[in-house]
């Protein structure tokens, strides 16, 4: 089977991370062409960092790491230190890494491989906020017919938002780079929280993982019992949901997944409203399907596929 091809977009962020790495472990099914990193979870220099760092604990120096946009299109950055902690990473530590940053700007990377790539091959999974892909089908509109599909972790419809009332993180940060993709015409898949949401981390599962003891699943666990305990105190339950996770699940089993083609609009004006995703789940309007909204999933085989992938790293 020739592997898909696939551009990561992310601003890690421990489930950013733990989503690279399963990428990377899945080298028969996915090519990763290159990761573009963000602004989002923590500012630019970080996020570059982590994704360097990924890659050098996966052993996988030959991904090229692009920097991207440092701030949204038209807004003030914000951050999420209180969730991920001061690196994005924290939880365990690791060397700083010693690959360099990848010559081209991020917007250019993501041009550059879909122009290149034959049409309809690349695959873009968008971690993070979404200012480096609006940016760079502002710039060259053209690759929206070339793109094979996005599959992104953003929105909410019922679980509402979890950064405001209404809002979802990365949907959130750049609601104006999220409204251009979702106007893109390109094949869209969202992974929102109410699918990630059901996606819980549990002490059963971290303890289970941690007896392979290889460097990945000691990172992981680490950045693990970290990450959740903020989403544990938030919401209650038996574990934090790992969210970014879900993007590279779906293209390797979307068996796991279900959801409806619906029309997802992104609110840009209101304060109050401001990054709510206005998914038209009941199909109430006339407004034409624009992305697949996924709603469920098959948690348990989630997590055994992410302790098969995880343990051959």
């Amino acid at each position: 089977m020739t592997p898909r091809k696939i551009l990561i977009d992310t601003d890690p962020g421990q489930d950013d991370a733990v989503a690279i790495l399963l990428a990377l472990a899945a080298p028969e099914e996915l090519e990763v062409l290159a990761i573009t990193v963000v602004a989002g979870n923590v500012p630019l220099e970080k996020t570059s960092r982590n994704a360097r760092v990924i890659c050098e604990l996966a052993g996988r120096r030959d991904v090229p790491v692009h920097e991207g946009c440092a701030a949204p299109l038209e807004r003030p950055l914000v951050t999420a230190e209180h969730v991920h902690g001061k690196s994005g990473l924290d939880g365990h530590d690791l060397p700083e890494p010693t690959m360099p940053v990848a010559d081209l700007h991020a917007v250019e990377a993501i041009i550059h491989h879909i122009r290149r790539e034959p049409r309809g091959s690349v695959t873009l999974c968008a971690l993070g906020p979404l200012t480096n892909v609006a940016s760079a089908l502002l710039k060259a509109p053209e690759i929206a017919e070339r793109l094979g599909g996005i599959v992104l972790m953003g929105g909410a419809y019922f679980e509402v938002g979890n950064v405001t009332p209404a809002a979802e993180f990365n949907i959130y940060v750049d609601p104006e780079a999220a409204k251009i993709v979702l106007k893109s015409g390109i094949e869209i898949t969202m992974m929102p929280l109410d699918v990630t949401h059901k996606a819980l981390i549990t002490r059963d599962w971290l303890d289970g993982i941690s007896t392979l003891d290889t460097p990945a699943i000691r990172a992981v666990c680490g950045w693990l019992d970290f990450y959740e305990r903020f989403d544990m105190e938030k919401y209650g339950g038996k574990g934090g949901p790992l969210h970014d996770p879900c993007v590279i699940a779906w293209l390797l089993r979307p068996e796991l997944f279900s959801g409806r083609h619906v029309n997802v609009e992104i609110e840009t004006q209101s304060e109050l409203t401001r990054g709510m995703t206005v998914a038209d789940w009941w199909r109430v309007t006339d407004r034409a399907a624009n992305a697949t909204f996924i709603g469920d999933l098959d948690a348990d085989g989630f997590f055994d596929l992410l302790t098969e992938r995880l343990a051959a790293l």
